[in-house]
C-alpha cells in the first residue's frame, strides 16, 4: 500500500515533457541535430538500394543472363553499402560524441545549482544521493541529443517511405501487414506511459541506495568497533532488492513489448508469404515483385521495432530529466532579490534583534535573544549540550536564517546582504573540521590556492602545523588520507587554524575548537587561536571554560535564551550558572 501510495505521489509531480525537452535542450543544438537528421535520412536513402536491386536481379539479370547488368547492380550495392557506413560514422562522431559532452555540461550545471543550496538542504539529504543525482539521472540524455531521437525520427521517416511504396505495391498485403503493426504501436505507447514512473523511482531507489552505501564506507571505523557489518549489508540487501523489483518491472514492460511484437510480426510476415504465394501462383506477381516487397516490409517494420526499443530510452531519458529539473528549479542562497546588500570595507558588528529560530515548526530552538558582538572583539558562548549555542554559530555564519527578529552585520540587514560578500569574511573551525583527500599543502592552501609560499609558510608556523609536518619524509605535501584519517585529532585541528589564518577573514567562528585534544595538544592551538582572531570579531563556542577567561563577553546560553552575560570574572562574582559550570569543571 505504501509503494502504491508513492507511485501516484510519484506520477502527481510536474513532469518534463518532450517539448519541453526539445525547447531546453535539442533546439539549442539544432543545427547539430538538424545534420544528424540529414545523415540519418542519406543513411536511410541508401538502404533502399538492396531490395529495389533485387527485383531487378531477380526479374531482369538473372532470367536475361545479363552478366554485365549484374556487375553494374553488384557495384551500385556496394556504393549505398558504403554510404551507409561512413554515414554511420559520422552519426556517432557528430550526435554521439555531442551528446556526451552534453552529459559533462549537465553535470557541472547541476553540481553548481547543489552546490548554491541553503545549507538545510543538505542537512536533509543524503550526500551518496546527490552524487547518484549529479552523476546518474543526466545520463539519459544521450539519447535526446544522441543517435535515439535522431534514430526515432529516420526510422519514422524510412517507414513511412517504405509504407508509401510498398501501398504502390500491393494495397491488400500493404494493409494486411499493417493491422497488426498498429496494434503493436498502440501496446508500446501503453507500455511508456506504464514504464516512466518505474524509471523515475528507479532514480529515487538508486540515490538512497548509493547515499548509504557511502556513509557505510564513510563510517567504516564505526561499523566494524559496533560489529554491525551484517546489520549494514542487511540495510544495503534490501536497497538492491528494491532496485531488483524496480528493475522486474520495467523488463516486464518491455517483454510485453519485444513478445508482443514478434507475435504481431510473425503474423503479419506469414500473412505475406500467403498473400503473395497466392498472387505469384495467380501470375499476378512476380517472384522478384515478392523478394523486393519482403525486403521493404523487413524495412518498414525493423524502425518500428526500433522505435518501440527507443522509446524505452526516451522514456528513461525524461524520468532523469524530471528529477534533474527538481533540484534545478529549487531556489538557491543567492536567489533571493531582496539581498542586494554589497558589503564593502567590512568591520565585523554582529548585532542580534530580538531572535528566534525552530528547526521544526512549533519548536524553537532559539527564543528572541538579543545580544551585540562589537568588532574586533571575542564572545563566547556556553552552555550544557542542547541549549542553542551551535544555533546561535550557525546563524551568525547565515548557514541558518531567523524565523522572526533581525541579525545585522555592520548595522546592514543580513538578510538584506549578499552572502557572497558576507561569507569571504568569514573564517569557520569547527569541532570535526572536515579536510579533503590530499596533501596538508593542499588543505592549507584551500580557501586562497593563489596564495604565495611566504603566506603559507607564515600561516604554517603561526598554527604550529610546522611542529609535526617537520617530524614527515613529505613535510607539507604529505597525504592525510580520506577526512585527514592519518592525521591525530590535534593536527587536524592546527591544520584547519592555518586554513583559516590563510584565509585571513574578518570574522571568526571557532566551534568546539579544543574540545577533544590533550592537553599539549589545546596548549599549541591556544597560542595559535590567539595569533588567529587578534583584530577580528570572534564568536567562541567552547566547553572547557578554562579557555574562553580572556573573553570580551561570556553568554550562558541555556533553552534557547541568554540566562546569564558578562566577563568571567563578573560571572563568577555573579555565582549563576556560570559560576556553577566553571567550579564543577574545575573539579574535574
Amino acid at each position: 500500500m505504501q509503494h502504491l501510495k508513492e507511485s501516484k505521489k510519484e506520477n502527481k509531480k510536474p513532469k518534463v515533457t518532450l517539448k519541453q525537452a526539445f525547447k531546453t535542450i535539442i533546439w539549442p543544438r539544432r543545427n547539430l541535430v538538424f545534420l544528424g537528421l540529414i545523415l540519418i535520412i542519406i543513411r536511410s536513402l541508401s538502404g533502399f538500394v538492396l531490395p529495389m536491386q533485387s527485383k531487378v536481379l531477380m526479374d531482369e539479370v538473372v532470367p536475361n543472363k545479363d552478366y554485365n547488368q549484374l556487375y553494374y547492380l553488384i557495384l551500385i550495392v556496394i556504393a549505398a553499402i558504403l554510404v551507409q557506413a561512413v554515414t554511420s560514422f559520422l552519426l556517432t562522431k557528430v550526435l554521439s560524441i555531442q551528446a556526451q559532452y552534453l552529459i559533462s555540461e549537465l553535470r557541472a550545471q547541476v553540481q553548481k545549482k547543489v552546490l548554491s543550496l541553503p545549507i538545510s538542504f543538505f542537512d536533509n539529504t543524503k550526500s551518496g544521493a546527490l552524487v547518484s543525482r549529479i552523476m546518474t539521472d543526466v545520463e539519459g540524455v544521450r539519447n535526446l541529443i544522441g543517435t535515439g531521437l535522431v534514430q526515432l525520427i529516420g526510422g519514422s521517416f524510412t517507414a513511412i517511405v517504405t509504407l508509401v511504396i510498398l501501398l504502390k505495391m500491393n494495397v491488400w498485403m500493404t494493409l494486411f501487414t499493417f493491422v497488426p503493426l498498429s496494434i503493436f504501436g498502440i501496446i508500446a505507447l501503453k507500455s511508456f506511459k506504464y514504464i516512466r514512473p518505474i524509471f523515475r523511482a528507479r532514480g529515487k531507489i538508486n540515490a538512497e541506495v548509493k547515499g548509504r552505501l557511502t556513509e557505510t564506507l564513510g563510517g567504516i571505523r564505526v561499523i566494524k568497533a559496533f560489529n554491525a557489518e551484517e546489520q549494514e549489508s542487511k540495510i544495503f540487501e534490501e536497497g538492491v532488492a528494491n532496485i531488483f523489483i524496480n528493475v522486474k518491472k520495467s523488463m516486464t514492460a518491455t517483454a510485453l513489448m519485444t513478445s508482443s511484437s514478434t507475435l504481431l510480426i510473425g503474423l503479419a510476415t506469414t500473412g505475406v508469404m500467403g498473400i503473395g504465394g497466392y498472387y505469384i501462383i495467380q501470375g499476378s506477381m512476380t517472384f522478384g515483385d515478392f523478394i523486393q516487397f519482403t525486403f521493404l516490409l523487413a524495412f518498414m517494420v525493423a524502425p518500428i521495432v526500433q522505435m518501440s526499443n527507443i522509446g524505452s530510452q526516451l522514456t528513461e531519458a525524461l524520468a532523469g530529466l524530471d528529477r534533474t529539473e527538481e533540484l534545478m528549479n529549487m531556489a538557491a542562497e543567492e536567489d533571493n532579490l531582496e539581498r542586494t546588500v554589497v558589503l564593502e570595507d567590512l568591520k565585523g558588528e554582529i548585532n542580534f534583534e530580538d531572535v528566534s529560530f525552530a528547526y521544526e515548526e512549533g519548536k524553537k530552538v532559539i527564543k528572541n535573544i538579543n545580544f551585540k558582538v562589537p568588532a574586533g572583539s571575542v564572545t563566547a558562548l556556553v552552555g550544557s549540550s542542547g541549549s542553542g549555542k551551535s544555533t546561535i554559530a550557525g546563524l551568525s555564519a547565515t548557514f541558518l536564517n531567523p524565523q522572526s527578529g533581525k541579525i545585522t552585520i555592520d548595522g546592514k540587514d543580513m538578510s538584506k546582504v549578499k552572502l557572497s560578500s558576507f561569507r569571504k569574511n568569514l573564517g569557520v573551525v569547527l569541532q570535526d573540521e572536515f579536510l579533503f583527500e590530499g596533501t596538508i599543502r593542499d588543505n592549507i592552501l584551500f580557501p586562497r590556492p593563489n596564495a604565495t609560499e611566504e603566506e603559507l609558510q607564515n600561516a604554517v608556523k603561526a598554527a604550529y602545523v610546522n611542529e609535526f609536518t617537520d617530524r614527515f619524509d613529505d613535510g607539507l605535501d604529505t597525504l592525510i588520507g580520506e577526512r585527514g584519517v592519518k592525521l591525530s585529532g590535534g593536527q587536524r585541528q592546527r591544520l584547519a587554524i592555518a586554513r583559516a589564518i590563510l584565509a585571513n577573514p574578518k570574522i571568526i567562528i571557532l566551534d568546539e575548537a579544543t574540545s577533544s585534544l590533550d592537553t599539549e595538544s589545546e596548549s599549541l592551538i591556544q597560542k595559535s587561536l590567539s595569533k588567529l582572531i587578534k583584530n577580528r570579531t570572534t564568536i567562541v563556542i567552547a566547553h572547557r571554560l578554562s579557555t574562553i577567561k580572556q573573553a570580551d563577553q561570556i553568554l550562558v546560553v541555556e533553552a534557547g535564551n541568554i540566562a546569564e552575560r558578562g566577563t568571567h570574572d563578573e560571572l563568577i562574582a555573579k555565582k549563576g550558572r556560570y559560576f556553577d559550570l566553571y567550579t564543577y569543571q574545575s573539579k574535574i
